[in-house]
């Protein structure tokens, strides 16, 4: 009775060892399998000049789709009962609705901005509510990956993007460009337009079509401010708004044109 018990439990291991030798090789060839479908619909999608951003999302969801089927077909080898498992999943649907909540508002989030389209991979953009900005790098199911000009990471649910206001800084093509610079009052102020009004027409970024203006900003304590507003490309604005400044600076030195700065006069009494 023993070694009949014994032979029982050494078929069902050897059984049992073989069904899990099968599902580790059933997972392995699926992964790859998996790799393999996603390359071709990435390829498909890059031939149909789809948005990265679109791209992105869609590699995500069908990867989550297909680890999932992968799983249910590894359970069957089991002698799981796919139906069993699709009635329980049923049956469990609020809560797993309900705990799962967050990861659906994200992946409705997601839809959205890929229907809706605020922005795109590539874009920089400004998240309102916390402030958070960047250039957004990915777009995934559930996130959106931002990259910062110092080149830190910050990751946005995609359900607090889509409910949420935000400013697409590179919507649009051109940007207007506004800077303002201080001069004293006894300067020429008739020559300190016409220089920083030159420097910004030579200024190979600005554009020549769009208008070029420099007007009295406003008039401080010490100091008349100049604001010279110009059109430039968006991908160039950080570039163009440094340099800029520069030139003025040495144009405004080169001209005799004094920029103040805060002074103190300390008289003292013998």
């Amino acid at each position: 009775m023993d070694e009949k018990m014994f032979s029982e439990l050494a078929d069902k291991a050897l059984h049992f060892g073989l069904k899990v030798v099968f599902a580790i090789v059933m997972f392995l060839i699926g992964v790859q399998v998996i790799k393999l479908v996603r390359r071709i619909v990435q390829k498909a999608l890059t031939r149909a000049n789809a948005e990265k951003g679109v791209l992105q999302f869609l590699d995500s969801l069908m990867k989550a789709v297909l680890y999932v089927v992968l799983v249910f077909m590894i359970a069957t080898s089991f002698g799981v009962s796919v139906a069993g498992v699709v009635t329980l999943l049923g049956s469990a649907g609020v809560a797993i609705g309900l705990s799962l909540q967050g990861s659906l508002s994200n992946l409705a989030g997601g839809v959205l901005i890929l229907l809706l389209k605020p922005f795109k991979v590539g874009d920089y953009i400004v998240e309102d509510t916390k402030g958070n900005e960047g250039t957004v790098t990915e777009i995934q199911m559930f996130y959106t990956k931002l990259t910062t000009p110092d080149g830190k990471v910050i990751i946005l649910p995609n359900g607090t993007l889509a409910n949420t206001s935000l400013t697409n800084v590179t919507a649009n093509a051109q940007r207007r460009l506004d800077l303002t610079v201080g001069i004293a009052y006894s300067a020429d102020l008739k020559k300190a337009k016409e220089t920083a009004e030159r420097v910004v027409r030579v200024q190979e970024q600005v554009l020549p079509e769009q208008p070029v203006m420099v007007f009295v900003d406003s008039l401080g304590e010490s100091e008349v401010v100049l604001g010279v507003r110009c059109y430039v490309p968006g991908s160039e604005y950080w570039n163009v708004k440094w340099a800029l400044t520069e030139q003025l600076k040495l144009a405004f030195d080169e001209n005799g044109i004094e920029i103040p700065f805060p002074q103190l006069d300390v008289h003292t009494r013998d």
